[in-house]
């Protein structure tokens, strides 16, 4: 996998969409950063390749929730527990909601 920046990107084109449709895979960088991915895929592989990515994101981000109910301890609540804390949330919003109304 190799970098390349916006401005390459846009200055050299061709030379990277010929290096990508030849298998090789980008990391897009601005301003030193990662960007975007530039991966090749065959038309009839677009959709199972998007459903791959999105489901390794959707992972990462249940770790991350994982992770943090463990710092915070919240990892063990009950379900009965999880349902106090949402209808408290929502009686607070329906009062903002009343005092805030013309």
């Amino acid at each position: 996998m190799d970098y390349v920046t916006v401005r390459e990107l846009r200055e050299k084109s061709g030379q990277i969409w010929q290096r990508v449709e030849a298998g090789e895979e980008f990391v897009v960088t601005r301003n030193g950063k990662p960007f975007a991915l530039l991966v090749h895929t065959e038309p009839s592989q677009v959709e199972a390749a998007l459903r791959a990515h999105r489901a390794t994101r959707l992972g990462a981000v249940i770790a991350r929730m994982q992770a943090h109910a463990r710092q915070t301890g919240s990892e063990g609540l009950s379900d009965e527990a999880i349902q106090a804390e949402i209808d408290a949330v929502r009686r607070t919003g329906r009062a903002r909601a009343r005092t805030a109304a013309p």
